[in-house]
């Protein structure tokens, strides 16, 4: 009777034990769902675990959506694939590998097109990864993205036209095709010394294939994407880029908001595309430089249509927090039927380095609160700004600029097979 009741008395506390250990697991995930959170999805300087929670299950949503429609774009895209180049895994290894031991930040890596499992990785991918072959070749590759670029991913994978690959070339030239679109993702790389997972930015060139044998050695033909990851390091890191070199161009609406973002920022700011393309140009500027962004918007108005104008300098925004000071210059584009601005384009030389050289690196700083108000009002005046009708001489210089910009806009839809 004793030890019946010595055992009835430890269940209740074993139970106990078990919840407490569960509650604490909760609060530590919860904990990095909050540090994950951006700031503009806070409602004050510290999230609470409902903000935290509901970005969450967002971010599931909108992965499985994406997942969903990449099916059916995969489906709607099979017709394509009857074109695209067949070989074996042992073919793909023996083709691929010279050009990676000669580019040792880079890897390559198959998965396909119907499940997202990977089916062959390069012989440096996993050090590059800092996961085990294992693994790597056990997961999707989604799953080693970072979970904004995931939505990219897609859209750049899931093309019926993505163009095919070829193993007919030398190593030397076998990723050299003009009709490729790459595209930026961060994938994962080991774990920071706080432990948590660090993401490293990478250049994807996707192409089209079909692997015979992936599934259990038979002789079924997988539809497939090969894609060469290139890693991207800091510009100002070696092997650095020249001081000339160092030039970007931006497109931002009458609003403010960004439409556009050259590649060639990615090393220089740390910001991928897709991190500033819908965000405000004025969240990304200095607060002490922000009033110069009304001025230079009104020259714009004055001069549309005509030939860039430079403008002040002003202080950007890293990923990492630092400040670079750029050299500006500035043009716009009107729409010859509203003789109204439609975007301005900005030519962006850095003047100054940042401090921290590796604008990859996480933020060590805290971050100056921005103020949300006060670029909502900004924004707001520069915007009523192109309300305007622009000058006449810059009709007729545009009209032709936008005959181009029409035919290529077409061009684009009817290639994503929306017309």
């Amino acid at each position: 009777a004793p030890h019946r009741a010595s055992f009835s008395s430890s269940a209740p506390e074993h139970a106990d034990g078990d919840k407490g250990q569960a509650h604490r697991e909760v609060m530590v995930t919860v904990a990095e769902m909050k540090k994950r959170l951006p700031v503009d999805k806070r409602s004050r300087i510290k999230a609470s675990t409902v903000e935290a929670l509901h970005y969450a299950l967002n971010c599931v949503k909108q992965v499985q959506a994406n997942s969903e429609y990449y099916k059916l774009l995969m489906r709607n895209g099979q017709d394509g694939q009857k074109d695209a180049t067949l070989c074996t895994l042992e073919e793909l290894e023996r083709v691929t590998s010279e050009h990676t031991l000669k580019n040792t930040d880079s890897f390559i890596v198959v998965f396909s097109l119907s499940s997202g499992h990977v089916l062959y990785a390069s012989e440096q991918a996993p050090s590059i990864l800092c996961c085990k072959r294992k693994f790597l070749e056990s997961a999707k590759f989604v799953e080693l993205l970072f979970h904004q670029d995931v939505n990219v991913f897609y859209s750049h994978t899931a093309q019926p036209h993505l163009p095919p690959w070829s193993n007919s070339h030398t190593a030397g030239v076998l990723f050299d095709c003009a009709q490729v679109k790459s595209f930026f993702c961060r994938i994962r790389g080991g774990k920071d010394r706080e432990g948590e997972m660090r993401y490293n930015p990478f250049r994807v060139t996707p192409y089209q294939l079909k692997v015979q044998g992936a599934a259990n050695g038979g002789e079924d033909e997988e539809p497939c994407c090969l894609a060469l990851a290139e890693r991207i390091i800091s510009g100002y890191e070696a092997p650095r880029i020249p001081m000339d070199k160092r030039i970007f161009t931006t497109t931002h609406s009458p609003g403010c908001v960004f439409l556009e973002v050259d590649e060639r920022a990615v090393p220089l700011l740390g910001y991928l595309p897709q991190d500033l393309i819908g965000t405000s140009l004025l969240t990304s500027i200095h607060p002490e430089d922000r009033p110069l962004m009304l001025s230079m918007h009104r020259k714009v108005l004055k001069y549309a249509g005509q030939p860039p104008f430079e403008h002040s300098p002003v202080r950007v925004r890293c990923q990492n927090g630092d400040y670079i000071t750029l050299d500006t210059s500035w043009s716009s584009f009107i729409n010859p039927w509203s003789r109204k601005v439609a975007f301005i384009i900005g030519r962006h030389k850095v003047r100054t380095s940042p401090v921290n050289e590796d604008v990859f690196a996480a933020q060590t700083k805290n971050e100056v609160p921005v103020s949300h108000e006060e670029i909502k009002d900004l924004q707001a005046k520069i915007y009523k700004l192109f309300l305007q009708v622009a000058p006449q001489f810059g009709v007729i210089i545009n009209a032709f600029c936008f005959r181009n910009v029409s035919l290529m806009y077409f061009q684009n839809i009817r290639h994503l097979g929306m017309v």
